[in-house]
């Protein structure tokens, strides 16, 4: 692929650059002339104004309710259909500096699909899902289907053609249901009602994925795009090296400090990737990294922005949409998982400077704009910067306004920041308060310009997951997935969110990491919740999204694809495929934590009732992740031994799964045989938990439950935890009867026809599982213990290669 000429440390290469090496690989559509960029910004910007316009408090009173719900969805849809046909060509062929006059019309087209549903939307409601015909044609069903056509061809020119298959699976399922194997067979849906439903109600397309596109996503992408161009970016970038860069690796340090701070609001890694790492990648291979390792860091620091709060790529509001939590819930379950993966790539860097023998840099090797410059004097030259962020997460946080409100003020505040910095400007360089107003405004024009751009293929991704969205629940595939991963996977939940994890990450490959996120959950977290509780796990919903979602933005950062790592070679110089091999090494301490908080919810600060109990789990879930980091880096003070790696991994394992361990040690359950259950002979405290297991036959095979029960007052038999159970000639106990009205075993999932196969007991006085915590600090120990005779003379022969001849 062709090369971009990395710049030399220091040098700033422009926002104007910076955004031509982001479209290069993000937004690879056409470099138009001059007139044809002018039309196409007005309409950006445009729809970057409507956006702003309905998140603002002046939409309701001055009468502009009807742009509330589907209508404001068809009109954000009309816009994103509208950009994407002229934006991004058919073909290659057709890739010039000339929007063709065929994409004009099919741009206009699209467009007038989406908006006849916010025109005719009182009329749509009003028929309830009745199509209209005039003169017996039916009207509305080609307008639906032409509408529908259009978008899954937008989503191709500007997305890819993964998402494009995945979708036209699902309306084939949709429309021949009743010919699919029993197992996921329904009814079948004719052609206009799948038209009618996908395309004029609230439920597939114009449904949840868009609204919250309309609601806040648009708006967080503007956001970051407006901060990109008042130069917050490089900011950041200057803190972080003038934080870290003296240390050893401190080019690597600064490339993931800065990432960090800036990602999780750019909500994108090829834009991470390229605002920080056009400065970082040159300067990390200057001071001795190799360019791939360069590269790397600045991929893996990236992707994993999107995981950090505040902002999460707007991915925290997202999910607090879809479970119905607050954003300051999300926040606190995803801030251990997100801190400490941050800090094991700072110490990944760390490892890495130490085996290359790396310094810090020299006073000369700064970038020139804060060399010889105070920590303090350069936190104040940019301290406005952090203005709009303090204003968002006053308002999200404190105020409690909801998300669009929040960031629309967030983006107003930043609006002001801007203008502050070109009259400031202006005013330095004399050159009146007119000019700077006017640049000011040149530049917000910009900012709005870009936001739009950056939002077209999400807008039409999101809206192309409304139909998988609107499948799945049209069809009842939701129900039927269980019983199809349960098959795939025997039941086994290793496997369960082995299958989980790899869909996840092939979806990513050709997804942008909300559409993929919104595929994923609607497809897979309730059958995780499910199956998980089968298997003995009580799994809250925001375990299993932050699950999906962590292994979805993963894909940047995973061979073949791997945009990220694309975009980091362009800048490196090096080979993208080797770049995204070890960006995938580093992100591997990523890709642990899904599986450590789906069985360890504390990570998530779930059932964590204290700070104390909160920063205990915080350290040791930071040193379990530090030992992982030393055994596939292969280094802590010194290299480490295949012995020392054994003892690291048992020390992660006891220090991330205590719970496990303790049970091997003292079982929390004890088995109690079925028939004693059933007569009665059984003594149970109050609120002492109590497991049936349970067999349930399908046409599918069997399924598996696991009831977790607390004991009520008086525990005499089956009947007290709500089962009539009868004896069954082959063995086991048959539920025929599910006694009183909502008793314990019908709340926890029981039914007639279930099997019990086995009832457990927790038994009393069981040790605190934190005991096992220090079996893990004796293994660290011990292996400092081990390799501390050779790291000192490790440090000798430092010395003496670094001591002047």
């Amino acid at each position: 692929m062709t090369q971009t000429s990395p710049p030399t440390g220091g040098a700033d290469p422009g926002q104007d650059n910076i955004q031509a090496t982001i479209d290069k690989f993000e937004n690879a559509g056409r470099r138009l002339a001059p007139s044809y960029a002018l039309v196409i910004g007005i309409i950006a910007a445009a729809w970057s104004l409507f956006q702003l316009f309905i998140a603002s408090p002046f939409a309701i009173p001055l009468g502009f309710t009807a742009t509330g719900g589907v209508p404001a969805r068809a009109i954000h849809l009309g816009f994103g259909l509208l950009l994407a046909f002229l934006l991004f060509p058919g073909t290659k062929k057709s890739l010039g500096d000339r929007i063709p006059f065929g994409d004009i019309a099919l741009a206009l087209i699209a467009t007038a699909t989406a908006l006849y549903v916010y025109f005719n939307y009182a009329g749509i409601s009003s028929r309830s899902g009745i199509l209209l015909e005039i003169g017996g044609v039916p009207v509305e069903a080609i307008i639906g289907g032409l509408g529908m056509f259009m978008l899954l061809e937008a989503t191709r020119r500007s997305v890819g053609l993964p998402l494009v298959i995945v979708a036209a699976v699902f309306l084939i399922y949709s429309i021949f249901g009743q010919q699919m194997p029993d197992v996921i067979s329904h009814k079948g849906v004719s052609l206009e009602r799948l038209i009618g439903y996908h395309w004029f109600t609230g439920e597939a397309i114009f449904g949840i994925p868009i609204d919250v596109s309309v609601s806040f996503v648009f708006l967080f992408v503007l956001f970051g795009a407006l901060l990109d161009r008042a130069g917050a970016g490089r900011y950041f970038l200057d803190l972080a090296f003038a934080m870290v860069g003296k240390y050893r690796g401190g080019p690597a340090k600064a490339a993931i400090l800065a990432s960090g701070m800036t990602g999780s609001i750019s909500g994108s890694s090829i834009a991470n990737v390229v605002t920080t790492g056009t400065f970082t990648i040159p300067v990390m291979k200057k001071t001795g990294f190799p360019g791939t390792k360069a590269g790397a860091i600045e991929v893996a620091a990236s992707t994993n922005g999107q995981i950090m709060p505040p902002i999460m790529g707007a991915a925290a509001f997202i999910i607090a949409e879809l479970i119905g939590i607050s954003y300051f819930e999300v926040l606190v379950h995803a801030l251990i998982p997100a801190v400490i993966s941050y800090m094991a790539l700072f110490y990944i860097s760390h490892l890495e400077a130490c085996k290359l023998g790396l310094r810090g840099l020299s006073a000369n090797d700064f970038p020139k704009e804060i060399r010889g410059k105070a920590l303090w004097a350069i936190f104040l030259s940019g301290v406005h910067f952090l203005i709009p962020i303090i204003v968002l997460v006053y308002l999200l946080m404190v105020a409690r306004l909801t998300a669009g409100a929040a960031v629309f003020y967030a983006n107003l505040a930043l609006m002001g920041i801007i203008v502050y910095q070109h009259w400031r400007a202006a005013r330095q360089q004399a050159l009146g308060l007119l000019a700077g107003l006017k640049a000011s405004l040149v530049e917000i024009y910009t900012g709005l310009v870009t936001g739009a751009r950056n939002m077209t293929g999400i807008a039409v991704a999101v809206a192309t997951a409304g139909i998988i969205v609107g499948a799945v629940s049209s069809t009842g595939l939701n129900n039927a997935m269980v019983g199809v991963v349960e098959t795939l996977s025997g039941g086994n939940v290793y496997l369960l969110l082995i299958l989980t994890a790899l869909l996840a990450l092939l979806l990513g490959m050709g997804l942008p990491t909300t559409a993929n996120y919104l595929v994923v959950a609607s497809l897979l977290t309730g059958v995780l919740v499910e199956l998980g509780a089968a298997a003995g796990l009580e799994l809250p919903l925001i375990t299993v999204h932050l699950f999906v979602f962590y292994f979805g933005l993963m894909a940047d950062s995973t061979p073949p694809v791997c945009l990220a790592a694309f975009a980091a070679s362009a800048i490196s110089g090096e080979n993208p495929l080797r770049t995204g091999v070890q960006s995938f090494l580093y992100d591997i301490r990523t890709a642990l934590l899904p599986f450590v908080f789906i069985f360890n919810t504390e990570l998530l600060l779930i059932g964590v009732d204290s700070w104390l109990h909160g920063i205990v789990i915080f350290i040791v879930s930071l040193l379990a992740i530090f030992c992982f980091s030393s055994v596939t880096q292969g280094w802590l003070l010194v290299k480490v031994r295949w012995y020392e790696a054994i003892l690291l991994l048992i020390a992660m394992f006891t220090l991330f799964r205590p719970d496990y361990v303790m049970n091997r040690i003292s079982p929390a359950f004890a088995e109690l045989p079925v028939a004693d259950f059933v007569a009665g002979r059984f003594d149970v405290e109050p609120e002492q938990r109590v497991r049936v297991h349970l067999t349930r036959q399908t046409d599918y095979g069997d399924r598996f439950r696991l009831l977790t029960l607390k004991a009520p007052a008086e525990a005499a038999g089956p009947a007290a935890f709500g089962l009539g159970l009868a004896p069954l000639e082959e063995g086991g106990y048959e539920v025929i009867d599910l006694v009183g009205f909502q008793g314990l075993a019908e709340q926890a999932g029981a039914t007639w026809g279930d099997i019990v196969t086995a009832v457990e007991v927790a038994r009393p006085g069981q040790p605190p599982k934190e005991w096992i915590y220090l079996i893990g600090l004796a293994l660290i120990a011990l292996v400092l213990a081990l390799q501390w005779r050779p790291f000192q003379q490790w440090r000798r022969d430092q010395a003496a290669r670094e001591a002047p001849a």
